[in-house]
């Protein structure tokens, strides 16, 4: 699913407000925490998950793996905060059109 700019815009506004609902620790990205991501993202569909890490190019590893594993969207990456997206049979989220 290819979003437009617009529709990147309306989730990033959407996505404002919230507080992040994953948190990786120690451990990094393990199958306990891709679980409570996919639980999160069949949940709510727009969530945030913190990486805290302070190598840059380690954060950006995790991120792409959690986007690659999860299939969801990345909407927004700032900081340590990753925004991501995945439309679920419900459809909870009615985004704009094109």
């Amino acid at each position: 699913m290819n979003l437009s700019n617009k529709q990147m815009q309306y989730l990033k506004g959407l996505a404002h407000p919230l507080k992040p609902v994953v948190q990786l620790g120690n451990n990094g990205l393990t199958e306990g925490v891709l679980a409570e991501i996919e639980n999160a993202l069949g949940f709510h569909e727009l969530i945030k998950v913190k990486v805290p890490s302070d190598d840059k190019e380690e954060k950006q590893l995790i991120m792409n793996a959690i986007i690659g594993e999860t299939k969801a969207i990345q909407v927004q990456a700032i900081g340590h905060v990753l925004v991501m997206y995945r439309q679920s049979d419900e459809r909870k989220i009615s985004i704009p059109k094109r």
